[in-house]
């Protein structure tokens, strides 16, 4: 009896998280490992909704972010926002902060912050080892962290920013390579086109951006309240998004994930709903 009663104090113990880290483990043996692998603090976005929910469900959730933030100039749609003034290693500060409130909004570990220089990861003449440091860094984080699954950008970089393509690239790089640590579920996330016109009505989304659906064979559900943790997660990006994007941009997400997110697999698999299975 004194074995029971201490068996069930043990458990009143638990903290939420601890509880759906006991039942994650119970359902599936070992506490699962997701990865996401960006260039920058706001890049969780596209699939922020199901970092969420795993995190919720007890999968240890982390964000590699490969660059410092400092390009991040205050614009959003190409119209200049006056009001934003924070520059140079204050908006690196400001953005590693906003990372971190993003990451606590979707009950995620706190970000693992690599330094590269934003805008230049690819800077092959300005710094022709630059793009191993990247390479060998991230590698060096997933050997470390040993994921179940990764997401990261697909090779249009979502929105063809050069920085998503080169991380993307990057991870598809490790994989095929054999990398330690690096899985064989590796999956392509994307900005809905819906979103991108909305961020930027007079531009829409570029082209040649999103892949056909025929390729989004994964799509994983997520619940309401994984959506507003979604929503207070965009809300951290204070540098990024003014309040008026975040009304305009998040519903206008919300309506085209309808309730689950698509994603592209790397080296190609059956239909699922989750990315463990």
């Amino acid at each position: 009896m004194r074995a029971v009663a201490l068996s069930v104090a043990a458990v009143l113990m638990l903290s939420p998280a601890d509880v759906a880290i006991s039942q994650n483990a119970a359902a599936g043996g070992a506490v699962k490992t997701l990865v996401v692998v960006a260039a920058h603090a706001d890049d969780e976005g596209p699939v922020s909704p199901i970092l969420a929910r795993y995190a919720r469900e007890g999968v240890q959730v982390y964000q590699i972010i490969a660059s410092d933030g400092i390009a991040g100039l205050g614009q959003q749609g190409n119209i200049p926002r006056p009001e934003i003034t924070v520059q140079g290693q204050d908006l690196v500060k400001q953005r590693a902060d906003e990372a971190r409130c993003a990451a606590d909004s979707l009950g995620m570990k706190p970000p693992i912050l690599l330094g590269f220089p934003d805008g230049k990861l690819g800077d092959y003449a300005g710094d022709r080892s630059l793009i191993y440091r990247v390479t060998q860094r991230i590698g060096e984080e997933l050997a470390r962290l040993r994921p179940d699954a990764v997401l990261t950008w697909g090779p249009d970089g979502g929105t063809g920013h050069p920085d998503h393509r080169l991380v993307g690239n990057i991870v598809t790089q490790l994989q095929r390579a054999g990398a330690p640590g690096v899985p064989e579920r590796v999956f392509y996330m994307y900005l809905t086109a819906e979103g991108m016109r909305a961020m930027n009505p007079q531009r829409g989304a570029p082209p040649f951006t999103i892949p056909q659906a025929k390729y989004f064979t994964v799509r994983v559900p997520f619940a309401p309240e994984d959506l507003e943790a979604a929503r207070r997660a965009m809300t951290c990006h204070r540098s990024q998004f003014t309040p008026e994007v975040v009304e305009r941009v998040f519903p206008a997400s919300s309506k085209a994930w309808n309730g689950s997110i698509s994603l592209v697999p790397a080296f190609g698999s059956a239909a699922a709903t989750d990315l463990f299975h």
